[in-house]
């Protein structure tokens, strides 16, 4: 996969390796996330959302079969939750608004099907990226532990200068203004 903000797109010449071409895809599955060369959410967030309404099918079975709301939300938080939350720091700080609508859809009716209210995708995205931040600080030994220094006063973090927004949407800005707010 090739990504290429050049604003003169040019033809990629083809990577070769051991005499053979390497294919130049537009999207590629990693680690369950769908990667798009253009560096948008949106097809991993058409997957997600594929999957969660799948299940939510069997949310819907099991509230038909009369199971009490504590055991329905123990199924969302296995089955839906689960899949809504996987890598969400890597990928909800630069997902569209209308990705995140949709996302907070599934929620919405999950609590419907359920009967209770739920956290909505913005609590999980802000709980996991708070949670994530920590345990970075706390590991010395982690690669990115450098990316959260304290100002002379040791009471907030030192923010990272962003130019983009697709910088300043990142995981490393948006935990060191989460960790800031929290403080």
């Amino acid at each position: 996969m090739v990504v290429d903000f050049r604003r003169a797109q040019s033809d990629q010449s083809p990577l070769i390796i051991d005499g053979s071409s390497v294919e130049i895809v537009k999207s590629t599955k990693f680690l369950g996330v769908h990667l798009a060369d253009n560096l948008t959410w949106s097809l991993n967030t058409s997957s997600i959302t594929k999957k969660a309404q799948q299940r939510l099918y069997f949310l819907r079975r099991l509230r038909k079969a009369h199971l009490p709301p504590p055991i329905l939300s123990m199924f969302y938080r296995g089955t839906i939750e689960s899949i809504l939350s996987s890598c969400i720091t890597a990928w909800f700080g630069n997902c569209t608004v209308s990705d995140r609508k949709t996302l907070q859809r599934i929620v919405r009716t999950a609590e419907k099907i359920i009967g209770v209210s739920l956290p909505s995708i913005m609590d999980i995205y802000t709980t996991r990226c708070i949670r994530k931040a920590h345990s970075i600080v706390d590991d010395h030994t982690h690669p990115s532990h450098t990316y959260f220094t304290l100002l002379p006063s040791g009471k907030r973090f030192r923010s990272i200068r962003a130019v983009t927004t697709r910088l300043c949407n990142s995981f490393f800005p948006q935990a060191i203004r989460l960790l800031n707010t929290k403080n």
